[in-house]
């Protein structure tokens, strides 16, 4: 059995079907054995694109993305969506292609000493040295993007080994499934349950897989049987995430905030009594010892609990308690700030342009009636908007990462992964200049996805700083042209185009572009504005803070 064949059916035995790639000469040896092993290879139109769905695929599905690309160039054109996975936290498997072992150190094609690229963005890098060493590497590999925290890993392959014969016949048996984490101890248990049971109002903030779809029911089993809520944190804007409404305003009222995965970090103001409030005592729940460290230097005094556990398991340790009124109407009060959708400064109506607000509640119309409804929101001012009043059941936004541009990659990987769903990817004009020829992957793959361009004709978001920072006579390089025609590249690549300038052709175009069966664009002209910041009706906390 070539080495090639060894790395292909283990991925196979491993429930891989899906590979997103870009062909490149490395990895032919690759593409020839997942023929034989019936593994669909989605074939991109550049590298990034491939490491993106790979982790759309594992925010969907809850399993390992796997993404193959070429040596050296290939590799370097796929470190930003690395990078955008490991802050996601999303278990993907990105093997490269690589120059053989025999020619290393001899000016090899594409010699590149890739390891060390990928080590700062992944939980394990590793290039194997020889053909016994490719299968026991691919499995620590992938055991390692599945445990707690979950994220990236790398697995550059260099091209003799792939070629070269194995030796085996067989596959080596397969390791055997070790726990993710040790069991929580009873003793730490009862410690948070103190904490979580005497206090009147706590907060739980969660790190970013939390929010994925295969960890809904379990949260929300612990919600109930907690009486408190458990809040995924999976963007940039941290706490002023604008599809957390006005839970900044509130969170000054906690006497308890429970960091369930949640990195401690810039999102949180470093801990700050500015962001936490003065009160409140920190716990902090991380399989990370490094993010407990973090947590016990920035925090100091006010952490009152650092254990070292998954999360969920120990959250679900807890035992049930019948929450008092107080922590009741504190409940509610989150939950009012969380919905809380009043700007603070609404926006003047824009002359022959949708604002954004009546945009995404266009778009939330179509998907609140459409069949299986998955929402992606990529990045930007126009990103913050439909995150902000644009919701699903499923959703992936750019993350905390802050990249921008990967929308239409994520929602083909999202298709392709939920046949049956409705995928609406929402997206500035700014972002669609990365990945809009991904819109050929979606044709060829008949993955029917819809992409609405909010164009505001610029990159608002370095525009209104340019207008804060320095004044409207030095503004430079954020103008985007008024000719072009981003649904006329829809259609040019074998899709559907459509343009729209109110909320009715907008809602028609929506219905059109479903009707169609093809992937689609709409190109909508946008009103510029700011992110929208909100405020609670009542910020009145129920102890007067």
């Amino acid at each position: 059995m070539l080495g090639s064949e060894l790395i292909i059916r283990s991925l196979r035995r491993r429930g891989v079907n899906t590979i997103f790639s870009l062909s490149g000469n490395q990895i032919m040896p690759l593409y020839d054995a997942c023929i034989d092993a019936g593994i669909r290879i989605i074939h991109v139109r550049h590298e990034a694109a491939a490491v993106f769905m790979a982790d759309a695929w594992s925010q969907i599905t809850g399993e390992l993305g796997v993404a193959l690309i070429t040596a050296a160039p290939g590799l370097t054109n796929g470190l930003a969506p690395l990078y955008s996975a490991s802050q996601a936290e999303s278990p993907v498997l990105l093997i490269s292609g690589d120059s053989s072992v025999s020619e290393d150190g001899s000016g090899a094609f594409q010699e590149l000493d890739q390891v060390s690229i990928t080590r700062p963005l992944t939980k394990l890098s590793v290039r194997p040295r020889s053909a016994a060493a490719l299968c026991p590497a691919l499995e620590a590999a992938i055991s390692q993007a599945l445990a707690p925290r979950r994220g990236p890993v790398h697995l550059a392959l260099p091209f003799d080994l792939l070629t070269a014969e194995s030796g085996m016949a067989d596959l080596p048996d397969a390791p055997a499934v070790q726990p993710p984490v040790a069991s929580v101890d009873t003793s730490s248990v009862n410690q948070l349950a103190d904490l979580l049971h005497s206090a009147q109002r706590p907060l739980v903030l969660a790190g970013p897989a939390s929010a994925r779809p295969h960890g809904r029911a379990a949260r929300a089993a612990v919600e109930e049987a907690l009486g408190l809520r458990i809040i995924p944190m999976e963007s940039p804007r941290g706490l002023k995430d604008p599809s957390l409404g006005a839970l900044a305003g509130i969170i000054p009222s906690a006497d308890l905030i429970v960091l369930a995965g949640k990195c401690l970090d810039f999102t949180l103001g470093f801990g700050s009594t500015g962001a936490l409030g003065e009160a409140a005592r920190v716990a902090v729940i991380d399989p990370d010892p490094a993010m407990l460290e973090r947590a016990g230097r920035l925090l100091g005094a006010r952490l009152v609990l650092a254990l070292q556990a998954d999360p969920s398991a120990a959250l679900a340790a807890v035992a049930a308690a019948q929450p008092s009124a107080e922590r009741l109407a504190w409940r509610a009060q989150v939950d009012e700030a969380l919905q809380s959708r009043t700007v603070k400064t609404p926006s003047a109506p824009t002359q022959g342009a949708l604002d954004p607000r009546a945009l995404c509640e266009t778009v939330q119309a179509f998907l609140a009636s459409a069949p299986d409804p998955i929402l992606i929101c990529d990045g930007g001012e126009f990103g913050q908007w439909a995150q902000a009043f644009c919701q699903a059941p499923v959703r992936i936004i750019n993350g905390m990462s802050g990249a921008i541009g990967a929308g239409v990659c994520y929602a083909i990987a999202a298709k392709i992964a939920r046949p049956g769903a409705t995928v609406v990817v929402m997206m500035g004009d700014g972002t669609a200049g990365f990945h809009l020829m991904e819109l050929d992957t979606a044709v060829r793959e008949g993955a029917a996805i819809t992409a609405v361009i909010g164009n505001d004709l610029r990159w608002n978001a370095e525009h209104l700083i340019q207008m804060r920072t320095y004044g409207p006579q030095r503004l430079i390089g954020c103008e985007l042209s008024p000719a072009a025609r981003y649904h006329d590249v829809a259609s040019a690549l074998g899709g559907a185009g459509f343009a729209a300038h109110d909320a009715a052709g907008l809602a028609t175009a929506l219905r059109q572009a479903a009707a169609s069966g093809l992937p689609a664009c709409i190109n909508v002209s946008l009103a510029g504005e700011a992110a929208p910041v909100f405020h609670a009706a009542s910020m009145q906390s129920t102890t007067g803070h």
